[in-house]
C-alpha cells in the first residue's frame, strides 16, 4: 500500500497548527516541513499538539552544522510532544550551503552522514535502554551521558525512525546502510528511480544484511492542476535541473544537453530563459499533471505503486492543502 504525504514551506508559523489539522482532515497521512525560510523542529512543534494521528517529520534538517546530540534531542522531544508519530528525516546539503551559509566543515559528506544516523540511534538506544553511551566514530565521539541529562524512556513508542535524504548513488548505498527510509529529491523520475535509486539503495541494505521490508521509500512529487501551478512548477524543475549535483536525473533521460544549456544561464543570469527549456515532455517526467485530484491520483499509483512505499506531494510557496482534497480523497478510496 502506498501512502500519501505532504511537504509544507514558505509558511507563515501562525498557520502551521491550522495547516496541519486541514492536512489531518484530508487525510495526509505524514507532514513534512523544510528547513529554508524557518527552522525544521520548530513548525512541528506547533503541529503535534493540535493534531492527533497525521505523522510529523522534518523534510530534512540540514544534519552536518548540527551535533547528532542536538538531532538526537529534538528528536526524541517531538517523538514524545506527538505521542509516538515524529519522524527524523536529515540530510547533508550541499558544499556551498554547508561552507557559506552555516559556516561549518564540508569533509567527506557520505561518511560524515552514514557515521551521524549511526550516533544518532546510538544516543537514541542508551536513552531508551537506560545503558552507557559509547559511541565512538571517525568524525562523532559521544561517551558522556549523566543521568541528569538523560530524558525520560519513550515507552512503547520507541525512538523515531531516522530518514535521510539521498539522491545519488554513496548517499543511497549508505541510506540503505544505516537508515529507516530515505526521502528522493522532486527532481526524479521513474526511470531513475528503477534504474539508480533501487538498486543503490538494495546494495546498502544487502551490505548491511537488511531486508527491504525493513525500509521505507519515499518519493517527493509535484501534482499539478492549474496552469498557474504547472508554470511553477516548471520554474521549479528548471531550477533543480540547472544544479549539477542534480544532473543525474536528467542524464539517465538523454537530456545532458538540457542540464548544460539550463547550468549556463544560471551562472550568467538567465533565469528568466531557463523554465522555457522544460517543455512539455520533459516537465511530463517529473511532475505528475491532469485536470482532476482523482486523474491525479490515478497517474500516481500508475508511476510508483510497487516501487514506493510513500509519495510526498510538495506545495508552492504559501500554498493551501485545500488544493489536495480531490488527490487525497482519491487515495483514501
Amino acid at each position: 500500500m502506498m501512502h500519501l504525504d505532504a511537504t509544507v514551506r514558505g509558511f507563515d508559523l501562525a498557520h502551521v497548527a491550522a495547516w496541519a489539522q486541514e492536512c489531518e482532515r484530508l487525510g495526509v497521512e505524514r507532514l513534512w516541513t523544510t528547513e529554508t525560510n524557518h527552522d525544521p523542529f520548530f513548525p512541528l512543534v506547533l503541529a503535534a499538539p493540535a493534531t492527533t494521528t497525521v505523522g510529523l517529520a522534518t523534510g530534512v534538517a540540514i544534519a552536518l552544522p548540527r551535533s547528532p546530540m542536538h538531532l538526537a534531542q529534538a528528536a526524541w522531544d517531538l517523538q514524545q510532544l506527538s505521542r509516538g508519530r515524529f519522524t527524523l528525516g536529515v540530510g547533508s546539503q550541499i558544499r556551498p550551503h554547508i561552507r557559506h551559509r552555516f559556516s561549518s566543515t564540508w569533509d567527506k559528506p557520505v561518511s560524515r552522514m552514514r557515521e551521524l544516523v549511526l550516533a544518532v540511534k546510538a544516543i537514541h538506544y542508551a536513552w531508551q535502554n537506560d545503558t552507557e553511551l559509547a559511541f565512538r566514530g571517525e568524525f562523532y565521539k559521544h561517551t558522556l551521558m549523566p543521568p541528569a541529562f538523560r530524558p525520560e524512556r519513550l515507552g512503547d513508542w520507541g525512538p523515531p525512525p531516522v530518514v535521510m535524504a539521498a539522491y545519488r548513488g554513496p548517499m543511497l548505498e549508505a541510506a540503505g546502510e544505516v537508515a529507516d527510509g530515505v526521502l528522493i529529491h522532486p527532481l526524479q523520475s521513474v526511470r531513475y528511480v528503477t534504474e539508480t535509486v533501487l538498486p543503490t539503495i538494495q546494495a546498502g541494505l544487502d551490505k548491511a544484511g537488511r531486508s527491504r521490508s525493513s525500509f521505507e521509500l519515499s518519493v517527493c512529487l509535484f501534482a499539478v492542476q492549474s496552469e498557474e501551478e504547472v508554470e511553477e512548477a516548471r520554474g521549479r524543475i528548471a531550477f533543480y535541473a540547472s544544479t549539477p549535483m542534480y544532473r543525474d536525473t536528467l542524464t539517465a533521460e538523454g537530456l545532458d544537453d538540457v542540464a548544460q544549456e539550463l547550468h549556463r544561464l544560471s551562472t550568467t543570469g538567465g533565469w528568466s530563459e531557463m523554465p522555457k527549456l522544460i517543455t512539455d515532455e520533459i516537465l511530463d517526467l517529473f511532475v505528475v499533471r491532469a485536470e482532476s485530484g482523482a486523474a491525479i491520483a490515478a497517474e500516481i499509483h500508475r508511476r510508483y505503486d510497487g516501487l514506493v512505499e510513500r509519495v510526498n506531494l510538495h506545495a508552492g510557496e504559501r500554498s493551501e492543502p485545500s488544493r489536495w482534497a480531490e488527490i487525497a480523497a482519491a487515495f483514501r478510496a
